[in-house]
């Protein structure tokens, strides 16, 4: 039996366990470290598969590790499991219905994602078993992806310092080798500090803390028109200073995500952005507090396990659907805009028809991403060890992540599908690897040479700590 096959047939054993599981995790979406459900979740699955655990990662009290071996080459499984808020949603129906109002829903498929990593880590475990394989598997069950950095702040304090290559996932519209494109982020708090007063009586004894946020605002949206073409500038108002127009508000805070497409345009960047802040103050007579909330490094791709991947992904080929899954992607693809469906081809940038339901193909490792560019903490990971990761089809072909239509396939038979799928790729890839340790060898210098270039500096200072509620 080939290596890939034996591996494979692996994650198959155990399929069925793992698929409720990911549904388990589904009920209950959880935000922001507070996924204390999930990772319990995540522990009892660790340690019935008998995994040594280690919990409370870097102080984060749902942050888990599980390892397997003693000696040879660590291979890292990154997972996650947060959910995002607002987005509430019934499994498989094809119309909005949140289950409640304002409440969290897995937006992103964060369910598939940590389920499918535990499955490929315990496939590689049980493979390493059976052959008496001499090496450790590690699966960092990882919260907070959306917002939360966590991460980040495992890559500064050394969580991966001994790791010899990390590999995940996400769930997609596509099959692919992921694109290592992201954009390195900062999320900064900026609370401006005035003086109350009366509005009418005495306006002119106030220091508008409100005004010198609006007057920020102003300022930072200006330095659009004068930042490079794939950076973005996001703000959210914590605090306003209050409901009451007859006041002078004396304190405001407002949240500014600055994306960049690496750390050193980001650090210019967030420098302009802190200048910005500093004027508004001295024109409102205020005083300024800059706070870091998280923030995420870009990708480093590694050509070595892009290509070592993509060599996995041509022997199992895509995920096989049936004629129920077309028929559920069909009814689905029906609440898009031809926008959003035409956006899904743009992120994998080859020609397919584009009334396809569900993804029946491999895209090529040289295919183009022409589409949207978000953020991830995977990348501060890929700063540190060399990393690669899988796209998987889970969903119907323009489905938008971080919306209703993500949750309503997140149970379906499809998602299912591709998790497994996901981890097949994943364990086949870490058998390859630990079967041929001059890949890993070769991934290192190519990882190396990067590095040497630019060190990493961790966009997140050693004084901030990760935004965990004391409640």
């Amino acid at each position: 039996m080939k290596n890939e096959e034996q591996v494979w047939e692996l994650v198959e054993n155990k399929k069925e366990e793992f698929i409720n599981f990911s549904d388990r995790i589904f009920d209950t979406p959880e935000i922001l470290y507070q996924e204390f459900k999930s990772v319990s979740e995540h522990i009892k699955m660790l340690k019935k598969e008998g995994f040594k655990v280690t919990e409370n990662i870097c102080n984060m009290p749902t942050a888990v590790m599980g390892e397997y071996g003693e000696d040879g080459p660590i291979i890292a499984i990154l997972g996650e499991f947060d959910a995002l808020p607002g987005l509430s949603q019934e499994a498989g129906i094809t119309k909005h219905k949140p289950i409640e109002n304002n409440t969290n829903g897995h937006g992103c498929g964060h369910n598939l994602l940590g389920a499918a990593s535990l499955l490929a880590a315990t496939a590689i475990k049980d493979w390493l078993l059976q052959n008496n394989i001499k090496a450790r598997v590690r699966y960092y069950g990882c919260p907070a992806e959306e917002g939360g950095a966590a991460k980040t702040y495992m890559a500064r304090d050394g969580f991966f310092d001994n790791v010899d290559v990390a590999i995940s996932w996400h769930p997609a519209t596509f099959n692919s080798v992921n694109k290592p494109i992201s954009l390195a982020n900062s999320r900064i708090d900026f609370t401006f500090f005035g003086k109350a007063a009366h509005a009418a009586t005495a306006p002119h004894l106030g220091r508008s803390a409100l005004d010198a946020i609006e007057l920020m605002n102003v300022g930072v949206n200006y330095m659009r028109e004068h930042m490079p073409d794939s950076a973005r500038v996001h703000y959210a108002y914590m605090d306003t200073g209050g409901n009451a127009a007859n006041v002078v508000h004396a304190k405001a805070t407002v949240r500014h995500l600055i994306r960049a497409s690496n750390l050193m345009e980001l650090q210019s960047l967030v420098d302009r952005v802190y200048k910005i802040a500093d004027g508004a103050a001295l024109m409102t007579e205020t005083i300024v507090e800059k706070k870091v909330y998280s923030g995420v490094s870009n990708l480093l791709g590694n050509k070595t396990l892009e290509r070592i991947m993509q060599t996995e992904w041509d022997k199992l080929g895509p995920v096989k659907f049936d004629k129920t899954d077309i028929d559920f992607a069909n009814e689905i693809r029906s609440t898009f805009t031809e926008t959003e469906i035409l956006d899904s081809f743009q992120r994998i940038g080859i020609k397919a028809p584009l009334d396809l339901p569900l993804c029946d193909f491999v895209a090529p490792l040289d295919s183009s991403n022409n589409g949207g560019i978000g953020s991830t903490d995977v990348g501060d990971v890929s700063w540190v060890v060399p990393t690669v990761q899988a796209r998987v089809a889970t969903c119907a072909v323009g489905t938008p992540f971080h919306t209703w239509q993500t949750v309503a396939q997140g149970k379906s038979a499809a998602a299912h599908k591709g998790m497994i799928h996901a981890a097949k790729i994943m364990a086949s890839t870490a058998s390859m690897l630990i079967k041929n340790p001059e890949k890993i060898v070769e991934a290192k210098k190519d990882f190396d040479d990067q590095i040497s270039r630019n060190p990493y500096i961790c966009p997140i200072p050693y004084e901030v700590m990760p935004p965990i509620s004391k409640d």
